[in-house]
């Protein structure tokens, strides 16, 4: 008796049944949320109404995750990381990007990647000059503004596609971590023809963790990056190859990370 026919569908049946899906927090909730968890989850709708924007205007920057170049510091070997990365300056209403700079780590927020200055390719202006963009970091920097008070916020934006031409992609390589900021949010940009990919929140000084899986577009997830480590699992192809791709985007009040000079 032949499946082949429904063999691609069934596989993604199957992926769809095993996703645990997130809990998603209304808008109006979200820091009274991450006051109590060092999280929260919102919806597409949940994100739009709290930047203040469509969810047409976020679509249309979902092109750009088709022209990012390939991740060339990777230190498991692995050819699967394709990334851009560019660095602003959200002050109230107001986004400023600073000149191009490099991405760096500590070790001991990532062992597998830290103490290396890391240049990756910038944005595109097709992205950053969209006015979407500027809601979208701004009305993110004044969730972290209402619950540290306002300043202005560091951001670094980091564009992700994760594929599975080899088999197998790692979203999180160097594993749970933190990332040596304030605030992180992981907003899913699409995932394609792929199972995996499910995120893992465990508080950093407690017994307690959650695990789900993003699916909608431009889903975000919000993290207190003091009180909590988080990770992705990897992803395999339902068939053929498939993809995730992610914004991350990190607030820290202190200024950019960056290595210390001698003599500084």
């Amino acid at each position: 008796m032949g499946i082949a026919e429904g063999e691609s569908v069934d596989k993604q049946c199957l992926a769809e049944l095993m996703i645990l899906h997130p809990p998603i927090t209304p808008p109006h909730q979200v820091l009274a949320v991450l006051r109590d968890r060092g999280y929260a989850i919102l919806s597409r709708e949940g994100l739009c109404e709290l930047v203040g924007t469509s969810g047409a205007a976020l679509d249309a920057l979902s092109p750009a995750w088709n022209d990012l170049p390939s991740d060339t510091y990777l230190r498991d070997g692995g050819r699967y990381r394709f990334r851009r990365h560019s660095c602003f300056i959200a002050e109230g209403t107001a986004l400023t990007q600073v000149p191009h700079r490099a991405h760096w780590q500590p070790v001991e927020y990532n062992a597998l990647h830290g103490g290396l200055e890391r240049w990756f390719e910038p944005m595109t202006q097709d992205v950053v000059e969209q006015p979407v963009w500027t809601r979208l970091l701004s009305g993110l920097a004044a969730c972290c503004s209402g619950l540290k008070g306002p300043r202005p916020w560091y951001v670094e934006a980091h564009q992700f596609r994760i594929d599975t031409a080899s088999g197998i992609g790692r979203p999180t390589p160097e594993g749970a971590h933190r990332d040596g900021v304030d605030f992180v949010a992981v907003l899913l940009v699409g995932r394609e023809g792929i199972k995996g990919g499910e995120t893992r929140v465990f508080e950093a000084a407690g017994p307690h963790g959650i695990r789900f899986t993003l699916t909608e577009p431009w889903s975000v997830l919000l993290l207190d990056d003091e009180r909590v480590i988080h990770e992705t699992t990897p992803i395999q192809p339902l068939e053929g190859q498939g993809h995730r791709d992610t914004l991350v985007l990190t607030f820290r009040a202190k200024g950019f990370q960056g290595p210390r000079r001698e003599g500084v």
